[in-house]
């Protein structure tokens, strides 16, 4: 795992979001139908969900005693980039020793056997790879100088 993410004392629900010490954004492929821009979104979120501590809240309990799992208590902003872009916000996250990337290569929804998914990722350079999508996580002024003005998907 990595040493990204909030340690149990950091986690204030009470605060809002924009206060919180990490910032969690996913861009996403302007050119994506709808359909396939919410796939890559929950794709990347899914794959960051275990390697960043504390993005999610307690869960919610509603007046009837029905439990609602927590959801991330930081918030988590879907921005829209074109290509070059996310090959770009990738790499200057990636070069960032406090940030956690998770992407999906775009080839992620044009296959439907996980494992033709690895082969052709591992015959693409990283900067060959178009995706979908990218997540970031990392610390608030470093996740906007990597996605400046980017606008909400």
């Amino acid at each position: 795992m990595t040493d990204i993410g909030f340690a149990p004392e950091e986690i204030d629900t009470a605060t809002p979001t924009r206060k919180a010490r990490l910032k969690w954004v996913v861009a996403v492929r302007d050119t994506l139908a709808p359909g396939q821009a919410a796939n890559a979104a929950i794709c990347v979120a899914a794959a960051t969900m275990p390697w960043v501590d504390g993005l999610l809240g307690p869960d919610a309990k509603d007046a009837d005693g029905t439990v609602h799992p927590g959801l991330p208590w930081t918030g988590c902003s879907i921005v829209a980039a074109d290509a070059a872009t996310l090959r770009e916000i990738r790499a200057k996250a990636a070069a960032h020793e406090q940030t956690f990337v998770a992407d999906m290569p775009a080839v992620g929804q044009a296959v439907r056997v996980y494992d033709e998914y690895l082969d052709a990722v591992s015959r693409t350079p990283v900067d060959e790879l178009d995706y979908a999508a990218v997540g970031i996580v990392g610390p608030r002024n470093k996740v906007d100088r990597i996605i400046r003005s980017l606008p909400l998907f």
